[in-house]
């Protein structure tokens, strides 16, 4: 059975629905014209706000990586003034062992990691080793979060801490550092996490 309508002519008027009129000829008449210039003018508002809104949020990434490589940059200076301290003193032996470290044992760290893997990584061919290195160090949990600290400064809690977090991640920072690649103390979740779009 059809529904009921209701034929009441202020039922309309009532919800502030615009109506369709038609003449008596046959020529419709359509008075939407407010709704239509209205609908346009949000739009430019909201292509102005969002242009706005995305600026802002591209500018606040940048400034999310501006201080992840600052924090990184002091972490480095500090060990290598607590290095040139402790130098005379040796109490910084594990940075040292560390230093020791060389590229064939890190490669052979990292087979080490992969055999005990049941299925290989995906999505990691166009990574070197030391990147393979450090995105396992920044997955793994126990260590603590990796979003909004540097690596080496992660890596020093976890030490701190007693967690006994991998020699190998302090050679390839310290290597890293070296090279003065800042890029390489930010975490890659730390960068996706940091998105430079904002949902609505």
């Amino acid at each position: 059975m059809a529904p009921k309508r209701s034929t009441s002519s202020t039922s309309a008027a009532q919800r502030n629905q615009p109506t369709l009129s038609f003449g008596k000829q046959g020529s419709a008449r359509v008075t939407k014209t407010a709704l239509a210039q209205r609908d346009s003018k949000t739009t430019k508002k909201d292509n102005a706000l969002l242009e706005v809104v995305s600026n802002h949020a591209i500018n606040q990434a940048t400034t999310a990586d501006a201080a992840i490589e600052e924090q990184a940059d002091a972490e480095l200076e500090e060990i290598k003034a607590v290095k040139t301290e402790e130098a005379s003193s040796g109490k910084d032996e594990i940075e040292t062992r560390a230093r020791r470290i060389t590229d064939v044992q890190i490669k052979k760290y990292w087979r080490s990691k992969e055999a005990d893997r049941i299925a290989p990584r995906v999505h990691q061919q166009g990574l070197d080793v030391a990147e393979k290195i450090l995105r396992e160090f920044d997955m793994s949990g126990q260590y603590g979060p990796c979003i909004g600290i540097a690596r080496v400064k992660r890596w020093r809690r976890a030490s701190t801490l007693g967690l006994n977090p991998p020699l190998e991640v302090l050679a390839v920072l310290l290597k890293e550092g070296d090279k003065n690649k800042t890029r390489m103390q930010r975490a890659h979740v730390d960068e996706l996490m940091s998105s430079r779009f904002i949902e609505t």
